[in-house]
């Protein structure tokens, strides 16, 4: 998956459900990423897909994605 592929999946996020990664070439415990009230930030200058939950911001690498689960 690619940036762009990824910030277009990403854009029904609004703070209202959870947005959670499963990333390969991660050793466990950390290949999962959780983000609650998950809130995709606007592309900045830098090009990075950010996301918030209003407290903190998690920078993901798209091409290290396996899958995303989008619920609530």
């Amino acid at each position: 998956m690619n940036a762009d592929q990824l910030r277009k999946a990403l854009t029904e996020l609004k703070g209202q459900r959870t947005a959670t990664f499963a990333f390969q070439g991660i050793p466990e415990p950390h290949a999962h990423l959780s983000v609650p009230n998950a809130m995709l930030v606007p592309d900045e200058p830098d090009h990075l897909i950010k996301l918030t939950d209003g407290q903190s911001i998690f920078i993901v690498d798209a091409e290290r994605v396996a899958y995303i689960r989008i619920g609530q």
